[in-house]
């Protein structure tokens, strides 16, 4: 029998031997202290105990105990399994099968994969050494650096060190948590990204996406596809979103909608940017701001839309062809510079105001609020101040003329105008019947004039009065129109959708085109895409210095 047992023995190893120098496809065994042939109870198998160790095509196999399957070419370990393939991959287990022939493995019992970016623990995990893919489909939890990941199931591309997770992932960092159901992580880039809806949460905000990017080592991402950022008192939405952690800036492109629920403002354009951490907002191309003042709301719009400041303290500057517009009031200046904290807000550059019927130009135009009442409360018109409003009836026009106006409003009208200095007034007098009973001219040194929603209702002259009433056929043509007079009304901004000029709408046009297309795209099946280091630069735009 021992004689028996020997030929096998040498039978064995030589083989062993043989198929290790011809480089055969065959495990072979390095190690063991005790090794054993029963064909009665494991026909084909070999028993192998202590320190066993074994090679197959570049990968290493440890365990205590093993049984080898000559004929299959395959091998089962038990106790402090390990399974290492060069410094890329190392496996630890209690229990693991291998196969030579097809070059897989399967480990199961607190296993614990290793890279030398990340570590992986789960419960059974298959690993195929033709496609270099591990994957596991029973709860697994990843640690890379301070980034720890966990999921249902997921799968790790050894060449791309990539992990591809399908089914309820959560990524926690120290400063964020990431959820989503699908999601590629590259382990040496810490580049994540998200794919279905998806969410980001810190203490700073809330972020949702149905398409990312995320780099976990510079905390820039992009995000394209329904996505947001949700502050504790504003939310930022774009076609496109860019996000930097680290400065707390974000800007968006395309269909960009900022909403300021403490200031009451909705913010739009198709470009914009906010730094939380300076209370700056700005936004471009087709902007506009809704603001909620006295319970309804005034819409502006410029080229360019500066929001700074805390709450009490906010400004609002426009610049470039600002036009605004609520249901009482209207008006056009080169720019503007709004102050929550003084209530002012100036009209700069050639402004021109419309409230009902009347028109109001000057130099300098100053609208003063009252931030008790949050109600708008007066006016000032400095320098060449003038008033127009058609007669209700007839052709002409009711004018009053100065250096400087003073007006009154209630309830967002105007009620009462003082107008002082150099004062010249043509004003057409009508009585109950609304019939014409002369057109006054004169000169004065003051004029006051009560207001009844569109009309004239009274007007007292003070100091140096110099005019006359003359009847409609004794008076001019010629002389029914004060120097300076351009009546305007067909420029008056009567709707919101008319604060945008005919350029803007354009470029309006052209960005819904290309928006269009872009969200066609995203919503197409996604590719599993290449890595690049310049993904950032790329794709995202950066703050400006």
């Amino acid at each position: 029998m021992k004689k028996y047992l020997l030929s096998i023995l040498f039978v064995f190893w030589a083989t062993i031997i043989v198929c290790g120098q011809q480089k055969s496809n065959k495990i072979v065994i390095e190690n063991a202290d005790f090794q054993d042939i029963n064909q009665h109870d494991l026909p084909d198998a070999v028993l192998l105990q202590g320190n066993v160790r074994a090679q197959h095509d570049g990968a290493k196999l440890y365990c205590n105990k093993a049984y080898y399957f000559t004929k299959e070419n395959y091998i089962k370990c038990f106790g402090e399994v390990q399974i290492t393939q060069g410094d890329t991959l190392s496996l630890n287990s209690k229990y693991a099968e291998y196969s030579g022939n097809l070059k897989k493995a399967m480990a199961t019992g607190g296993v614990v994969m290793q890279s030398p970016e990340t570590s992986l623990v789960t419960d059974t995990i298959h690993f195929d050494r033709n496609t270099q893919q591990a994957y596991y489909n029973n709860n697994g939890t990843i640690t890379n650096r301070e980034n720890t990941l966990k999921s249902k199931s997921g799968r790790y591309y050894v060449k791309e060190k990539k992990y591809q997770f399908l089914t309820a992932v959560t990524i926690t960092n120290p400063k964020y948590t990431i959820n989503s159901n699908h999601v590629d992580y590259y382990t040496n880039s810490g580049h994540s990204y998200l794919y279905g809806p998806s969410t980001i949460k810190s203490n700073e905000n809330f972020i949702y996406t149905e398409n990312g990017f995320y780099n976990t080592k510079t905390n820039k991402a992009h995000f394209v596809k329904k996505s947001y950022i949700k502050y504790k008192d504003r939310i930022i939405k774009g076609d496109s979103l860019y996000y930097d952690r680290n400065k707390e800036f974000a800007s968006a492109t395309r269909n960009v909608t900022i909403t300021d629920s403490i200031n009451k403002a909705i913010i739009k354009g198709h470009y914009g940017e906010l730094y939380k951490n300076k209370d700056s907002v700005m936004i471009t191309k087709k902007a506009s701001v809704r603001y909620l003042y006295d319970k309804d709301s005034m819409f502006v719009h410029a080229k360019k839309l500066i929001l700074t400041g805390k709450t009490g303290n906010r400004v609002i500057r426009g610049f470039n062809n600002v036009r605004f517009f609520n249901k009482d009031m209207s008006g056009k200046c080169d720019s503007i510079h709004s102050d929550q904290k003084t209530a002012l807000t100036k009209l700069i550059g050639k402004p021109i105001l419309w409230n009902f019927d009347n028109q109001l130009t000057g130099d300098i135009m100053h609208l003063i609020g009252n931030n008790k009442t949050e109600k708008l409360d007066s006016l000032k018109v400095l320098n060449n101040a003038f008033i127009i409003s058609k007669d209700t009836i007839g052709t002409g026009f009711n004018q009053v003329k100065g250096q400087n106006l003073y007006g009154k409003f209630k309830d967002s009208k105007l009620y009462e105008v003082d107008m002082v200095k150099n004062t010249e007034v043509i004003y057409y007098m009508r009585n109950d019947k609304q019939e014409l009973i002369g057109i006054n001219k004169n000169v004065s040194s003051k004029v006051n004039m009560q207001l009844d929603g569109n009309k004239i209702d009274t007007i007292t002259f003070f100091t140096n009065i110099d005019g006359d009433i003359y009847p409609e056929a004794e008076f001019p043509e010629n002389a029914r129109k004060l120097r300076g007079f351009i009546w305007r009304g067909d420029e008056r901004i009567k709707t919101k959708e008319e604060i945008f000029p005919p350029e803007e709408l354009e470029i309006d046009h052209q960005e819904k085109m290309t928006s269009t297309k872009e969200n066609k795209k995203n919503e197409a099946p996604m590719k599993i895409r290449k890595e690049t280091k310049n993904y950032d630069k790329i794709n995202a735009k950066t703050p400006p210095k």
